[in-house]
């Protein structure tokens, strides 16, 4: 929980994740250039003083997580998200087995989403069964752009992903959060398209798509979709660091979301450990759209209460104090500013 001025904020960090891309798990070039990118957003998008050094940011294991996330950062409950690069990385980026450890050693504080790929065809269809039996996923993080042998990429509304869409259903798995932002090298900057989250969207109504980065670098793009689709949902992964470096483009991020979409579809991401959360609560809840954007209205405590944390329970189900909820009907951007 993070209070400020006598207001308490329910945190919820949408978007984590548990790495290793040390040299000795890199399975060809592509994985340091992987993990090179990432730490150049990292530290370009950072306040200085919370940079890690490299060696630290390659691997950082599940205590070190625990600590930035529960100790430090605020945080109430945080659910993985893990990319696994098979093609890249020896035993995966995303330490999945790791990741699902921690989130049984530390139950109500953690969930643990996995992914599936549709390229693996009928193999991989009977891979999401088992995954789901043992593993209680609620939801899944696709990675479109991820490589496998010589394809560079998918959609979700190809055939085969259509299936697994479909298997997600009957196994009731209903949050489809799918990496739609920039680029990361080697990956291709058009395999993270988002034209095809309108087509499923439309087609699987029962299932919630979560476009984590709001689809950065074509956030309007994302917005004539979302308002047209109410299962669509924006993850502010990536965006969120621009509230240090530029804040008068997050402004517009988070002016344009709030025009479009509305308070109750977006989600709070740190992008651990691409960022840390602390700094970034901090600077949001003291966020305010400056005056001469008179096109955007304010944002209210309710608004960030909600951005921050209440949303995302919501998906998840995750059990809210009472005394860190909000009345029927909050956040309304007619309610008066109270930030």
């Amino acid at each position: 929980m993070y209070e400020k001025n006598g207001e308490k904020y329910f945190i919820v960090d949408a978007h984590i994740a548990l790495w290793d891309a040390r040299a000795a798990n890199q399975k060809n070039i592509h994985g340091k250039q992987f993990i090179d990118c990432f730490y150049d957003y990292h530290r370009n998008l950072s306040p200085e003083e919370v940079v890690w050094d490299y060696d630290t940011y390659t691997y950082y294991g599940g205590q070190r997580l625990l600590k930035d996330l529960f100790e430090d950062g605020y945080v109430d409950h945080a659910i993985f998200q893990p990319a696994i690069l098979s093609d890249f990385y020896v035993n995966g980026f995303g330490q999945t087995e790791d990741a699902l450890a921690l989130t049984r050693a530390n139950p109500g504080k953690l969930t643990y989403n996995h992914a599936w790929d549709p390229r693996h065809a009928e193999a991989g269809l009977e891979q999401l069964r088992k995954d789901a039996a043992r593993m209680n996923l609620q939801g899944v993080k696709l990675y479109t752009a991820e490589w496998y042998g010589d394809s560079r990429g998918w959609k979700l509304d190809d055939p085969w992903s259509r299936r697994y869409l479909e298997e997600c259903l009957e196994l009731g798995i209903k949050n489809i959060h799918v990496h739609k932002g920039p680029t990361i090298r080697p990956l291709d900057r058009d395999s993270f398209d988002v034209a095809d989250i309108d087509k499923v969207a439309t087609d699987y109504t029962e299932l919630n798509f979560i476009v984590e980065h709001v689809g950065l670098p074509r956030l309007e793009d994302f917005c004539w979709i979302a308002t047209q689709e109410p299962n669509v949902y924006g993850g502010l992964a990536v965006a969120m660091p621009f509230i240090h470096t530029r804040p008068g483009y997050f402004a517009q991020i988070i002016g344009e979301l709030l025009y479009w979409i509305g308070e109750d579809r977006i989600l709070f991401s740190s992008d651990y450990a691409l960022w840390t959360p602390k700094w970034l609560v901090e600077a949001f809840v003291d966020f305010q759209i400056p005056g001469e954007l008179t096109e955007y209205a304010p944002i209210t405590v309710a608004q960030k209460k909600k951005i921050l944390g209440l949303n995302a329970a919501a998906l998840y189900g995750l059990d809210v104090p009472e005394e860190l909820r909000l009345p029927a009907g909050a956040g309304s951007r007619e309610e008066a500013v109270a930030s």
